[in-house]
């Protein structure tokens, strides 16, 4: 079968397509898989080469199978047409290496995929100009991972291992911290609903007044009258949830200490592997957020005396007579 000159450039720009079709049974491809330092971007440039070989040889095309070469043209034809709406080889190629990831389940091919967040493209801590300042060791496989370690504090990976899983806890804990903190307030402040003391760093003063506290101004959620009982509730909530996040417990064995999925997961928001890569790097990035936000309503309390929301509404009210630059850096109030 003879191929116009047409379809050959057509076949040419499809070359990341074909990886699919053809290179991925090509010594090309075998090699770049079982490279010491595999990633999906030499996947996809070991099958770009292959492909570009043969995609230029015409005396390639007579002896290929009649099928094959039917192929090769539809899958060159609708690689121009994404070319011609937008499509970059670059992203023709990392779409189809994801794809094939999933399909075969390959960690190695599956790198190609939410190129966004992971692998050497992913953003850096300093932008354009982080080129030779990120680490070796950090080579965007987590997610949160910008290139940011000055210290060399996760070089060994047991090391990171750890702080990676005391971060991810961290977050979360802060998370519900910070929603925890300023939702009694929004709730006294723009909802009229009767919490004694809606101020986070003051709440908890309440268990030693006459009555006790309520949760929420609710006694028929939680009235707390003893803070020995309390703190004792804690352990042993606190405690077994941990010991069941490390350990496992009746929900299931060898779970993920960090993802544990299954009944922790009842939406089944980690079944799609790439939804679950996005929302890990959300949870990170989210997390991060609210560990500064609980320092900053700590620094608030001593230096203003108020709640976060108080802080705001008056920053509203006043930008350049109230904020961090005006006398609510002095010191007003010792806890």
């Amino acid at each position: 079968m003879r191929f116009t000159s047409k379809l050959l450039a057509a076949a040419g720009c499809a070359t990341a397509v074909v990886v699919m079709s053809m290179a991925f049974t090509s010594s090309n491809l075998g090699s770049a898989i079982k490279a010491p330092q595999v990633s999906a971007k030499n996947v996809v440039r070991a099958g770009l080469d292959g492909v570009s070989k043969i995609a230029n040889v015409r005396s390639a095309f007579p002896a290929m199978p009649k099928q094959a070469a039917a192929r090769l043209g539809q899958i060159g034809a609708i690689t121009a047409n994404l070319q011609k709406n937008g499509a970059s080889l670059q992203e023709v190629a990392q779409e189809v290496v994801c794809a094939r990831g999933r399909m075969t389940q390959s960690p190695v091919l599956s790198q190609a995929c939410n190129v966004e967040w992971y692998g050497p493209n992913r953003p850096k801590w300093l932008g354009p100009f982080s080129d030779g300042d990120v680490p070796p060791h950090l080579k965007g496989e987590y997610p949160g991972d910008y290139g940011w370690d000055t210290q060399g504090l996760s070089a060994d990976p047991t090391t990171f291992a750890a702080y990676r899983e005391t971060e991810v806890i961290h977050a979360r804990w802060a998370m519900l911290g910070a929603l925890g903190c300023v939702t009694p307030e929004l709730l006294a402040k723009y909802s009229g609903v009767p919490i004694a003391e809606p101020v986070w760093f003051k709440a908890g003063s309440q268990i030693f007044a006459e009555g006790g506290l309520d949760y929420l101004g609710n006694p028929s959620l939680v009235h707390a009258q003893s803070i020995l009982a309390i703190l004792a509730t804690q352990v042993i909530l606190m405690g077994g949830a941990e010991a069941y996040r490390v350990n496992g417990g009746p929900a299931g064995e060898g779970l993920d200490a960090i993802n544990p999925g299954g009944a922790f997961d009842p939406l089944g928001l980690a079944d799609d592997p790439d939804t679950f890569a996005e929302l890990k790097v959300k949870e990170i990035k989210n997390g991060r957020l609210a560990m500064f936000s609980m320092l900053g309503f700590y620094v608030q309390a001593i230096a203003t005396g108020k709640g976060p929301v108080e802080n705001w509404a008056e920053h509203i009210a006043d930008p350049s007579g109230v904020n961090g630059l005006t006398g609510a850096i002095a010191t007003k109030f010792t806890p």
